[in-house]
């Protein structure tokens, strides 16, 4: 029989051995905007524990297309995507070894057109 344990951790934070819970108010994902190439949107995770935790972006059908894993205390990142002529609806994921946070957004465009009256 075989026993791994790892007693400097456990004392470490009190004799417990507990992971950090992720909470909402941790996490914010907010649309920045477009330019002419990409659509711009920041993250931001507050981590006061520093453990490592990932970053994960899934497009329109669920695929994965960023997954990252990072450490530190405080995490900012801006995150382009192309811009496109269709809608896309972009998935942003933390997670720890506990749980996760899920931020989804729809960004649907629309073509307008302006027209100008001028009277002669």
């Amino acid at each position: 029989m075989i026993i791994i344990s790892n007693p400097i951790a456990s004392l470490a934070n009190g004799g417990k051995n507990e992971k950090a819970k992720l909470n909402d108010e941790q996490v914010t994902v907010q649309y920045v905007g477009v330019s002419e190439d990409h659509v711009v949107f920041h993250v931001d995770f507050e981590n006061p524990t520093g453990e490592k935790f990932w970053l994960i972006i899934r497009n329109d059908g669920g695929d994965v297309v960023y997954r990252k894993q990072f450490t530190g205390t405080h995490f900012s990142k801006n995150v382009y995507f192309e811009n496109e002529l269709s809608d896309i609806r972009p998935t942003f994921i933390i997670r720890n070894d506990n749980n996760e946070i899920v931020r989804q957004f729809a960004v649907t465009r629309t073509i307008t057109e302006n027209t100008v009256v001028t009277k002669l």
